[in-house]
């Protein structure tokens, strides 16, 4: 793959060189900082105070699962924030891996949720509506932005909505550690498509996530910006400047002065696992610029000793899963989509590492 990396350009996530774990968690913490400074800002604080109150349990599926619905209280910046998250999970007495989802809509089930499946293999799910915590457009008044900025302008480093959905994950995250059914060192934040990309920035400033799981996130996600086919980072920075901090937008058709590329991000969850998973006609997204990201990342895990992603020396094709290695990838048949079919991938990825 070495030559399809030299065309787009990738520059090393770090030198030549052998190191160990604890140099290159250095080198993490100067990747996690540029990222934020020049792509997503910033994340908010953690907050003052937070606190959780159920309202609601029920059962589903015949009494297979039990839903609870969340509501976390937090403090910041002085103002009261709350937010609804749904926490599905099995009957039983063992700790339980469980996934954080960051999910476009509140319903549990959902389309890109089948909790059956998933509680029926083992696994909680905690997950919230992003919208509850911000909304999708340039209003920085709206919700948690509105606690955040309180009517001022950003500064150019300041987050962007994808920085604040991903607080929100870390947030559910710390709902999980007091929840003693749930196995905290077994804990996997996914996303779909633009919550693709808060997962990996969620995974890349949490290391409390074992593992984060970016389905179809495409641009300023998992994907290689330079010499991406379909979304581009002009065309997302005229869309949606509000996902970004300020400073990224000079990089608009100037995608070889990044200093960094999404490679970097995968990278930031080293010495951890990161899953990517595409869709063979999500061309939007651009399958072979998320697959070469995650061979970019590789050099990472292989400088410190361990396996990172293993894959046959081509292109990849419909049908293609990769479990071996820290990175795990899939490519399916079919569109911009999160299905049933890439759950049981990532459940079958987990129960392996």
């Amino acid at each position: 793959m070495k030559e399809f990396l030299e065309e787009r350009n990738i520059m090393p996530v770090w030198q030549d060189g052998c190191y160990t774990i604890d140099e290159y968690l250095n080198r993490r913490r100067e990747i996690v900082d540029l990222l934020c400074f020049e792509e997503y800002g910033y994340l908010p604080p953690k907050p003052e105070q937070i606190s959780f109150s159920e309202v609601s349990e029920k059962e589903l599926f015949l009494g297979k699962v039990i839903l609870k619905k969340i509501i976390i209280t937090t403090t910041l910046n002085g103002k009261p924030f709350s937010f609804p998250i749904y926490h599905s999970m099995p009957k039983t007495v063992k700790k339980l891996p469980f996934f954080v989802m960051i999910n476009f809509r509140d319903s549990v089930p959902d389309v890109s949720l089948p909790i059956d499946e998933i509680c029926e293999r083992g696994y909680a799910v905690i997950s919230f509506c992003y919208k509850d915590i911000t909304s999708d457009d340039g209003d920085f008044n709206d919700g948690l932005a509105g606690i955040i900025y309180d009517g001022q302008k950003r500064n150019p480093h300041d987050c962007g909505k994808i920085a604040m959905w991903a607080w929100a994950a870390s947030r559910a995250m710390d709902y999980a550690l007091t929840i003693p059914e749930l196995d905290s060192g077994k804990a996997t934040v996914i996303g779909h498509s633009r919550l693709g990309k808060t997962a990996l920035l969620a995974g890349a400033t949490d290391e409390r996530f074992y593992c984060a799981i970016s389905n179809n996130s495409g641009c300023c996600g998992a994907a290689l910006s330079r010499n991406k086919v379909g979304e581009n980072l002009k065309i997302i920075c005229n869309a949606f400047p509000h996902w970004f901090c300020e400073n990224f937008m000079k990089y608009v058709d100037r995608e070889m002065d990044l200093p960094f590329d999404q490679h970097f991000l995968i990278a930031a969850m080293v010495p951890r696992k990161v899953y990517v998973s595409s869709s063979s006609e999500d061309l939007w997204a651009d399958p072979v610029s998320e697959y070469l990201s995650c061979c970019a990342a590789d050099e990472v895990y292989a400088k410190i000793g361990m396996e990172g992603f293993t894959h046959p020396n081509r292109l990849p094709v419909a049908g293609d899963v990769f479990h071996q290695g820290s990175i795990g990838y899939h490519l399916k048949e079919g569109k911009h989509s999160l299905i049933s079919e890439d759950w049981h991938h990532f459940i079958d990825y987990l129960n392996i590492h």
